[in-house]
């Protein structure tokens, strides 16, 4: 569902929003379809501190703000899916680097294994080995901050962890982001762009599909599997956003750009494996 964010962003944008409208806009819906999810299952999940509120501006525009208007723009400045989600998958390599001064965490070996396949990849998506992809200096930093983006959400969201339930944090984190950018974004005005067959189902889509319906499949299949398991397996996304590309925007699938992929889900997949050695009495 995740992989799948392009379709709608590129909708919406034909519609004549712009980047940071589609991150209003995502914001905003999904903020009302949590309140009301919460609202009819459990009231009390929307209690919070007001001392807390901190940390759900980290989450809420720290992160999820930025890290969607990077990434949205970056679909728009490469013209397709799979590049700006390889680059927003560099995610687990910045909470990794950050986690090392914020939480303390050592760097394993397999830490480290990650690391380099993650600039292996990098290095082959955007054509440093073979020349063959020419993406520009700004493209690679929207990649890049979607991803530091994304990372602070992991940052942010342990931090509250311990305090409230995840879809409390989910709740939140869309209702500060959209009180911090709705405001500002110039939304309002364009909704009208919206009323038509392809505004609402590409703002729906971007709500429902891609947004809050993987966010609560998400946190139950956390319930049920290991944390490390289900971070594995959401490294179909920058796999469905490739094949996306390639069958609706028609990108070309290089030989370089599939290496590139592959070392970078090799990599969060080391991220995630822990290394257990057998030891004989």
């Amino acid at each position: 569902m995740w992989g799948l964010i392009s379709l709608f962003v590129n909708a919406l944008k034909s519609l004549g929003l712009n980047s940071i409208q589609c991150v209003a806009l995502r914001v905003l819906l999904s903020a009302v379809i949590m309140i009301i999810y919460i609202l009819l299952k459990d009231k009390s999940q929307l209690k919070i501190k007001l001392k807390d509120i901190g940390y759900f501006i980290g989450t809420g525009i720290l992160s999820i703000v930025f890290f969607n208007f990077c990434y949205f723009e970056a679909i728009e400045q490469l013209g397709g899916a799979a590049v700006p989600a390889l680059l927003l998958y560099m995610a687990p390599v910045f909470v990794m680097l950050i986690s090392l001064f914020v939480f303390k965490e050592k760097i394993t070996a397999n830490k480290l294994a990650a690391l380099i396949m993650t600039v292996v990849g990098l290095c082959f998506v955007t054509g440093v080995f073979t020349g063959g992809e020419r993406i520009s200096l700004y493209a690679l930093m929207l990649g890049l901050g979607s991803g530091l983006g994304y990372a602070l959400y992991s940052i942010f969201g342990k931090l509250l962890a311990d305090k409230y339930g995840s879809i409390t944090i989910t709740a939140y984190t869309f209702i500060v982001a959209s009180i911090g950018v709705v405001p500002f974004s110039g939304l309002i005005p364009k909704m009208n762009l919206l009323l038509n067959p392809t505004g609402i189902f590409a703002a729906l889509g971007l709500a429902v599909i891609s947004t809050v319906a993987p966010y609560l499949l998400y946190t139950n299949g956390l319930r049920r599997i290991e944390a490390g398991k289900a971070a594995i397996l959401a490294t179909v996304e920058p796999v469905v956003a490739a094949i996306v590309g390639v069958v609706v925007f028609h990108e070309e699938i290089t030989l370089s750009k599939l290496l590139g992929m592959l070392f970078i889900i090799l990599a969060i997949v080391a991220l995630n494996v822990k290394i257990t050695r057998n030891q004989h009495s």
